[in-house]
Parts: structure tokens; C-alpha cells; sequence
């Protein structure tokens, strides 16, 4: 699945995934791509826009009022585990091209999301 075809919302940087509960009649969701858990709910798009909002400054306000630094999402930089064997093979391809194993990854992650 594409990210376009989720459900998302997005306020100052952040990425809200939503999903519906038929059983409670509401929207749920949390924010994508952070470890703190910053959830929230509405039974409307418009609730669940303003409460995406009201969660997201609020951790933003909790994190000022304590000093700490907020999680952001997408920073750049991820661990990726891969069996041996693809690793040796990715390894020996961008020594090939005179590129990084990062750069090659990167090249990859390119081509599959854009």
C-alpha cells in the first residue's frame, strides 16, 4: 500500500495514521514514525483533524515544558537487517558502481517510492 492511499493527516511535521473502529463508531489513530505514543480520536473528520492537531502540540508543549528534545519523524536514517548473503551481494554492487552501500539503498528506496 502506497502512502497515499492511507489514511493519514499531517500537522507541523508530523503523520497521523487513522483507522475506524465500527464497533465504538469512532476514528482512532496514532502518530506515524515516533516512538512516544501521541494518539487520538474523534467521530468525525473534523474531530479527529482537531484532535491530531490538539495531540501533536500538546506533546510538542509537554516536551518544551520539560526540556526534552520532540521526537521527529523521518530523520534521515534507519536500520535496515538484511540476511547475509544480500548484504555481501548490495556490498559488492556499490563497490562495483564506486558508490556507498548507503548511496546504492538509498538509489533503491528511490526507485521503489518515487
Amino acid at each position: 500500500m502506497r502512502t497515499t492511499d492511507r489514511n493519514t493527516l499531517h500537522y507541523r511535521g508530523y503523520v497521523g495514521d487513522i483507522e475506524f473502529s465500527e464497533e465504538d463508531a469512532v476514528f482512532h489513530g496514532k502518530v506515524f514514525g515516533v516512538k512516544s505514543l501521541i494518539s487520538f480520536e474523534g467521530d468525525s473528520v473534523k474531530t479527529i483533524t482537531e484532535d491530531f492537531h490538539n495531540a501533536v502540540d500538546e506533546y510538542l508543549e509537554y516536551c518544551e515544558e520539560k526540556g526534552l528534545e520532540p521526537e521527529r519523524p523521518f530523520k534521515g536514517s534507519f536500520n535496515v537487517r538484511v540476511g547475509s548473503e544480500l548484504h555481501r551481494q548490495a556490498a559488492l554492487e556499490a563497490s562495483g558502481r564506486g558508490i556507498s552501500l548507503n548511496a546504492l539503498v538509498e538509489d533503491a528506496l528511490r526507485q521503489v517510492v518515487g
